[in-house]
């Protein structure tokens, strides 16, 4: 049986343009909530995209759901599509890919295995997944689920919420959380350009910092316990 919701509203643009300059690893060095698992990969470098989660549940080899789906989404939304483990049947290919490109959507992520990787690049809807597949899914209209809670590389994610993604990870994030840790990271970013001009002057980096009383201590403390 096929559950179908409403399309949830999508994130302000000018939350997700303020997101898109954040980094997902950095967002990583001040929590680990919201990362899917280090398995879900991108099949492209250098890309970094922001977007509403669109969430899809398709379990199984009946691809069905994703066809309804691939109707309804619209530009900017991200699909973020749970396969329920399933682990032998590739949930999109080419076609589908070069489809989301006319839909303007921002990415696809999958928990589960995708197909034609060379169209999927060609095409240019960044995807990430848990690698590839030669077997694909048949329209069979038995189950599945749009815009419901989905559990995606371990993190439950709601229609609606904001999506992070770059070839480092990806990230989901409550739209209400989403300003605090963009801006906290756009800051640590910052703070990293400077730790990289003082870098080139010639300062050490556990002296910039601040790590290097921590190391000392430690040291020294080793070093007592050796004698």
């Amino acid at each position: 049986m096929y559950q179908i919701n409403p399309l949830p509203e999508q994130v302000a643009p000018e939350d997700l343009a303020l997101l898109l300059q954040a980094e997902p690893a950095t967002i990583g060095h001040f929590q680990a909530s919201g990362i899917l698992r280090a398995d879900i990969r991108a099949h492209q470098q250098d890309t970094r995209v922001a977007g509403t989660a669109v969430t899809v549940r398709m379990p199984g080899v009946d691809g069905g759901i994703l066809h309804y789906a691939m109707g309804c989404v619209r530009p900017g939304d991200v699909l973020v599509i749970d396969r329920c483990g399933e682990s032998v049947t590739a949930a999109l290919g080419g076609a589908m890919a070069f489809a989301a490109r006319q839909a303007g959507v921002a990415a696809i992520i999958v928990d589960g295995l995708v197909t034609d990787l060379g169209e999927l690049r060609q095409h240019g809807v960044p995807v990430w997944s848990k690698g590839p597949s030669a077997v694909t899914t048949r329209v069979l209209g038995i189950e599945g689920a749009f815009c419901d809670t989905i559990s995606c590389g371990g993190v439950t994610t709601q229609p609606g919420d904001a999506v992070l993604a770059d070839e480092n990870g990806v990230l989901i994030l409550r739209p209400h959380a989403l300003r605090a840790a963009a801006q906290r990271a756009i800051a640590f970013q910052l703070q990293e350009q400077a730790t990289l001009t003082r870098l080139r002057s010639g300062e050490k980096f556990p002296d910039i910092v601040g790590s290097r009383a921590v190391l000392d201590q430690a040291i020294a403390a080793a070093t007592a316990a050796q004698h």
